[in-house]
């Protein structure tokens, strides 16, 4: 690679910064003995649930899990309905279908995240819960989102897998729904070293339930009350998450200020994601609206700037959503917006040397 290329990641370069407590977090889990549940575990959790705002939480394998497991305990039978985003990661819709219910989706609002003007027309008979997706880091419209659920009387499942520390009018994200859940996979702003996800609620039967349907449907090693899988957070993970917890905030200040960094730079050619209000966006992907967006990524790639596209085919045109009955006309506002995203390479490594070569590329292409 060229020493004036700018990878899309640095995993590497980030887990360096704190290699020693790292590795210390690892050594005194492999001293005690306890692998799966134990004590590091329980103190992510603990520490977890503090950090949002919220009574609880409980650990999973990953953040697809997380929202399967959630959905499956409100007893979803076929032909029951959520209403998620259509333009979200594959597992926001696959969570559904696996828990037995029918992703239904709404268009996007102009921030690329659920429109609730939108939402009130897709609830039926048949409706269960919404899940809102917190795309990019970017809470959607919870208080309109959550005024509408309760007219209904709908459960409010927040999908914030991109979303760790994002706040709406102070409130951050995990403690707005009735549950909501978070991977913790390794190109999230809070990773572990391999896949794992986590839970927030308030409710202490949701809580009570999630316990135990990620450890089989346990009651105690005895007792099975009802048949569930095995997903559970490893203690190796979980005492890596908490090193990397304590530099979440000091990590995400830093990647804000380089993504309005970026705001500012890049204003003058390409659509950027400003804040609304109310709004602390975390950019867990940093996503521009470009015209000629396949020739700019072609651009970029060629002069050593790696970007993705998040995501090219929206959830309602993938193969395995057939079924479901949708067209490419159905969501204007979603279809124009994957015409036009592409990511930027965003990390608190990033340095305003490699900055100003993503942006000194993207004002050549369109000089």
């Amino acid at each position: 690679m060229s020493h004036d290329a700018v990878p899309y990641t640095a995993l590497s370069a980030e887990a360096a910064l704190v290699k020693p407590e790292l590795m210390r977090a690892v050594e005194k889990v492999l001293d005690s003995g306890r692998y799966i549940l134990g004590p590091e575990c329980a103190e992510f959790e603990r520490e977890f649930a503090g950090y949002c705002g919220v009574g609880f939480a409980a650990g999973v394998a990953n953040g697809t899990d997380a929202l399967h497991l959630v959905l499956r305990g409100l007893g979803l039978r076929p032909g029951d309905e959520v209403i998620t985003a259509p333009n979200s990661f594959i597992a926001s819709a696959s969570a559904i279908a696996l828990a037995g219910a029918k992703p239904v989706f709404v268009d996007l609002g102009d921030d690329g995240n659920m429109d609730p003007e939108k939402l009130e027309a897709a609830i039926s008979s048949r409706t269960r819960a919404i899940m809102p997706v917190h795309l990019t880091g970017r809470l959607a419209k919870m208080k309109e989102i959550l005024a509408i659920a309760g007219r209904h009387g709908l459960f409010v499942l927040e999908d914030a897998a991109q979303a760790i520390g994002a706040t709406l009018d102070g409130r951050r994200a995990g403690s707005w729904g009735d549950a909501a859940c978070f991977s913790l996979h390794p190109l999230k702003n809070l990773h572990a070293f391999g896949d794992a996800g986590i839970v927030t609620t308030n409710d202490p039967e949701v809580q009570a339930r999630l316990v135990q349907s990620r450890n089989h449907g346990l009651a105690n090693r005895e007792q099975c009350d009802f048949w569930s899988f095995n997903s559970r957070l490893d203690e190796i993970q979980a005492a890596m998450l908490r090193v990397q917890l304590r530099y979440l905030d000091a990590w995400t200040d830093r990647r804000r200020t380089l993504a309005l960094r970026y705001n500012e730079l890049l204003r003058p050619y390409v659509g950027v994601p400003d804040e609304g209000p109310g709004e602390r966006c975390v950019f867990q992907t940093y996503i521009v609206r470009a015209k000629r967006r396949d020739e700019l990524k072609q651009y970029l790639g060629k002069n050593g700037v790696e970007t993705l596209i998040h995501y090219a085919t929206p959830i309602h045109l993938q193969p395995a959503a057939r079924d479901l009955g949708y067209t490419a006309s159905d969501f204007p506002k979603t279809m124009q917006y994957v015409s036009e995203i592409l990511t930027l390479p965003l990390y608190h490594t990033l340095t305003h040397v490699q900055q100003d070569r993503v942006v000194e590329l993207i004002s050549s292409f369109y000089k």
